[in-house]
């Protein structure tokens, strides 16, 4: 009698989507090393054993989330970066995609906000140390090239200033939320405003 072939249990694109989806909200709210995958299963109205049919570990979740995130975002930021513009323009354009990819990734953004520190140590996420030099070298470069071309100011501390703008940027994953009263593209309007041009009434 012939055997009787195992059955590959596999989620459509939209139910492995809005699985990792719901996985991200659970990790953002509460933190990686908190999460169990019964809770994850129950948000999703599932048994644990269930959602191993999909992914063979909450790791692999969370790979697959930082991962696709960062791909997205260095799709927008190499676009920017191959596209010739002047110091200002550059920075204008890299803080329009970061809110853009807040927008997109938001539960993404808050987990690498507050895990990949701890997380990088480890062999399979590598990538965010090299993700993370390459978004400095990226930030920095612009601002020392905006400095040596007169556009920025001659006194203008390059690290700091990044520092500055990285984390005023970034932050706003803590509250941002889509379908908001300002589109990504609004916030990155106005706060270019307040880092380029300043809040006070120039006399």
């Amino acid at each position: 009698m012939p055997k009787t072939k195992k059955t590959q249990v596999t989620a459509s694109p939209e139910r492995r989507r809005e699985l990792l989806q719901l996985a991200a909200e659970v990790f953002a709210a509460q933190g990686y090393n908190a999460t169990t995958v019964r809770r994850i299963a129950d948000e999703a109205g599932m048994l644990a054993g269930s959602l191993y049919y999909h992914f063979d570990s909450k790791e692999s979740m969370l790979d697959e989330i930082l991962s696709t995130f960062l791909d997205e975002l260095w799709e927008g930021y190499d676009a920017v970066l191959a596209a010739d513009l002047g110091p200002r323009e550059t920075i204008e354009a890299l803080v329009t995609e970061s809110f853009r990819e807040i927008d997109r990734h938001r539960p993404a953004v808050a987990i690498y906000q507050k895990e990949s520190r701890a997380l990088a140590a480890q062999p399979r996420f590598h990538y965010l140390t090299d993700s993370q030099q390459k978004f400095e070298q990226a930030w920095l470069g612009t601002l020392e090239r905006g400095v040596a071309e007169g556009v920025f100011r001659a006194d203008l501390d390059v690290r700091l200033t990044y520092r500055f703008v990285r984390d005023t940027v970034w932050v706003a994953a803590s509250w941002y939320r889509p379908g908001g009263l300002h589109s990504p593209e609004e916030i990155a309007r106005q706060y270019l405003s307040m880092v380029l041009d300043g809040i006070a009434v120039r006399t």
